[in-house]
């Protein structure tokens, strides 16, 4: 190979070698500056938390209640006698009743009424059903279901009138009702004393105005809720300008919603408010009463117009709504007893009491199993009302416990000490 080949050849690869490195550092040092943008690295978004849900224990309950318990649980039934006899046994085992409330009948003496709401009680844990609502009437005076040895409380109104605290009333009726193992107290009356002609109120009232009677009254039924018994304040949406008597006759009250508000409505607006120191009644019962001018057709105890339309929405009540007693003539003497159960659920109300005759508390609750499977009412709306009724009987920890014997003697105390 001559000594020019040998240069050449040198030449060449010298030339290739420095376009090869040329190829390597050709492309600029900024990458931001080529065609060919560099793509920033995409934020991994953060992992989707598992949704949390809360168990709502009562809920949860009611669904899983078979439909013959859901309209056992929106009655309350009274039974016969001084025992827990076969109708007892009857509306616990087979209707499944949410509730059962005694009366004078039922009564003979403070040991036997003891025994009885304790037998009440054990029947209904035997059968597994949810703890039983165990109601009285007990407003002191002319409506009392106390045993002959309980000194009996004056009526609300000479009560009052003379100077008695209705808080410490409240405490008093709630001691009665606790020392004999009730639960619900269907008191205290919250209808204004305004018609001098009205025998069935009358007295039973706190005033004859509304202030009056709004403030005793929502004041006794705060101290029965601080002590632990649910009161059922009545008759909404006022009976106190009436001259019939709803257990023989339906009354009629020819009133606006104006005027009802200006009267009637004052005493239940106030019980009704939450306020600091001031919790909302949890129970409300309607009374079977015919306001021509919200419902020209249905008593207000069957009216969705009253109890859906100015109970629950115009005055906001959430709680557990009551029907007065289906057996009275106001309703009887007109609806059949299925009838006019099906009638009360269907405006709204949640608890239908039937407080004579099993007959009657058997129709009422076969007619709600029939409303449903002819789709006149819901399963859901069966739900609707047993977990409001559920969530009181847990809000007031109601539970089928047997009751100790009273001690009689410091009961009279605590009663005669709130005497005026």
């Amino acid at each position: 190979m001559t000594k020019r080949n040998i240069i050449y050849i040198i030449l060449l690869f010298v030339f290739i070698l420095g376009g090869c490195r040329e190829v390597e550092t050709g492309l600029p040092d900024d990458p931001s500056s080529t065609i060919f943008p560099v793509r920033e690295a995409e934020e991994v978004p953060a992992p989707t938390p598992e949704p949390t849900f809360t168990v709502d224990p009562i809920r949860e309950k009611v669904v899983a209640m078979t439909t013959e318990e859901l309209a056992g649980q929106l009655l309350v039934a009274g039974i016969q006698g001084t025992g827990a006899g076969e109708d007892a046994r009857q509306v616990i085992e087979d209707l499944h009743v949410g509730g059962i409330i005694l009366f004078g009948r039922n009564v003979e003496d403070a040991e036997q009424l003891t025994r009885l709401t304790g037998a009440l009680k054990e029947l209904n844990r035997k059968a597994e059903n949810v703890p039983l609502f165990l109601c009285v009437d007990e407003e002191g005076g002319m409506v009392s279901r106390m045993p002959p040895e309980i000194t009996n409380l004056p009526n609300a109104y000479d009560y009052t009138q003379t100077g008695g605290d209705p808080g410490k009333r409240g405490e008093v009726l709630a001691a009665q009702c606790a020392r004999f193992g009730f639960s619900v107290d269907l008191a205290p009356v919250l209808d204004v004393w305004s018609n001098p002609n009205n025998t069935v109120i009358g007295r039973r009232a706190f005033g004859t105005g509304a202030e009056e009677a709004a403030e005793a009254g929502t004041r006794c039924a705060q101290a029965m809720m601080e002590a632990g018994i649910i009161p059922v304040v009545k008759h909404f949406p006022g009976h106190g300008n009436t001259d019939v008597d709803s257990h023989v006759g339906l009354p009629v009250v020819d009133k606006t919603e104006e005027e009802l508000e200006a009267l009637e409505l004052i005493p239940f607006r106030r019980a009704l408010e939450r306020e600091e120191g001031h919790e909302p009644v949890p129970a409300v019962m309607v009374g079977h009463i015919l306001m021509t001018r919200l419902d020209p057709l249905l008593p207000a105890s069957l009216s969705p117009a009253v109890v859906n339309g100015l109970l629950r929405e115009k005055l906001g009540f959430e709680g557990v709504v009551f029907t007065d007693d289906l057996t009275m003539e106001a309703v009887a003497g007109t609806y059949g007893m299925g009838e006019a159960a099906v009638k009360a659920v269907e405006a709204g109300c949640d608890m239908a009491l039937v407080c004579h005759g099993l007959d009657n508390a058997k129709a009422a609750y076969h007619a709600l199993l029939f409303a449903v499977e002819d789709g006149t009412l819901t399963r859901e709306r069966l739900e609707e009302s047993a977990y409001r009724i559920l969530s009181l009987k847990a809000a007031y920890a109601v539970e089928d416990t047997m009751t100790e014997r009273p001690d009689l003697e410091k009961l009279n105390e605590s009663i005669q000490a709130i005497l005026p």
